[in-house]
């Protein structure tokens, strides 16, 4: 869990309003920069999980602020940015993204809560759809 919490810091610094206003400001004439997925690493070093959750409540909090003072309007929704390597993106999937990333964080964060269980609930485990997710689905 140090891990998902420490990447999702990491996200927050670098990925999600950073590049919501390389769109606003720059569009498409400026690609954003690639995301170091590993960066989170030497960035939680030394650091306690508490510390960790309350770091990202805290830019999370300052995250939506921003967000909430740029009063984006459906226009601002359609404007497009570069992604390094998905191409053109809207600011709405840039958005959407944002809230699946947490959604994909949080499904793996019960997971692997609910593992310390597997032995526990003996047989009801094949009625536990937490304990039967092998991972993440990925479209072919």
């Amino acid at each position: 869990m140090f891990d998902i919490v420490g990447h999702l810091i990491y996200a927050e610094r670098t990925d999600w309003m950073p590049r919501a206003r390389i769109v606003l400001q720059f569009g498409e004439t400026k690609a954003f920069d690639s995301f170091d997925r590993l960066g989170h690493i030497r960035e939680s070093q030394g650091k306690l999980l508490g510390q960790l959750l309350h770091e990202f409540a805290a830019l999370r909090s300052e995250s939506l602020r921003e967000l909430n003072q740029l009063n984006l309007q459906r226009e601002d929704l359609e404007r497009r940015g570069r992604h390094p390597a998905l191409g053109v993106v809207t600011l709405s999937e840039l958005l959407a993204s944002w809230a699946a990333h947490d959604l994909t964080h949080l499904h793996q964060i019960s997971r692997v809560m609910a593992n310390q269980y597997r032995d526990a609930v003996g047989p009801w485990s094949r009625f536990l759809g937490v304990l039967q997710c092998t991972g993440h689905s990925s479209p072919q």
